[in-house]
């Protein structure tokens, strides 16, 4: 008989298990995926870079994105020019002298040109900072593609492309879910360039 961590553990799985069921049953966010991952390989084919923000565990699946990207997922092949905003010495300027709200958006308005890609991360889809980088993109006429857990949020209104992973009432499971998808994304980034194989 399993003692109650042993339940415990046990019930965690079966949870995060019929979260993943769910979104592998869902054509919806399938489409969504694929159309996600079109754009950002059409954006690397073009000489274009992609930039991805979050807050919390959603930057650490940001950063993850980018590095994956830049350096290699499962075989070598060349860099993919990817960038997360995650750089001390940027964030605590920008919140020290224009507030938290902007730690992202003027990253964006720096760097970001026409054709670039913002991967924008939040669970709940109303992060206030991850919103007002994704309205900078939008500015400059970068797409958008926001990867959240709740249907219908505000970040998914200002996306090209939203990939939505509902997974329940807390962040844990939907951000379980995103980094499955992020690396189904950089599959289908490496596919579609035929990457996969070749080497640096």
């Amino acid at each position: 008989m399993d003692t109650p961590t042993g339940q415990l553990i046990r019930s965690a799985l079966d949870e995060a298990a019929a979260a993943l069921d769910r979104l592998r049953q869902d054509a919806g966010v399938i489409g969504s995926i694929e159309s996600a991952g079109a754009l950002l390989a059409q954006a690397f084919a073009a000489g274009h870079r992609a930039y991805s923000c979050g807050n919390g565990g959603s930057m650490c699946d940001a950063m993850h994105f980018a590095e994956e990207l830049t350096g290699r997922f499962r075989r070598d092949r060349r860099p993919l020019a990817a960038l997360a905003i995650s750089d001390p010495g940027h964030l605590s300027c920008v919140a020290n002298d224009f507030g938290y709200a902007e730690i992202f958006a003027r990253f964006v308005q720096a760097h970001g040109r026409a054709g670039d890609v913002l991967l924008a991360i939040s669970t709940s889809g109303t992060s206030g900072n991850v919103l007002a980088a994704a309205e900078a993109a939008r500015s400059l006429s970068m797409p958008v593609i926001a990867l959240t857990g709740r249907p219908d949020s505000p970040l998914a209104r200002l996306a090209q492309v939203e990939v939505c992973t509902p997974a329940g009432r807390f962040a844990d499971r939907v951000q379980e879910l995103h980094i499955k998808v992020i690396h189904v994304l950089i599959e289908l980034v490496e596919h579609s360039l035929n990457l996969a194989d070749r080497t640096a």
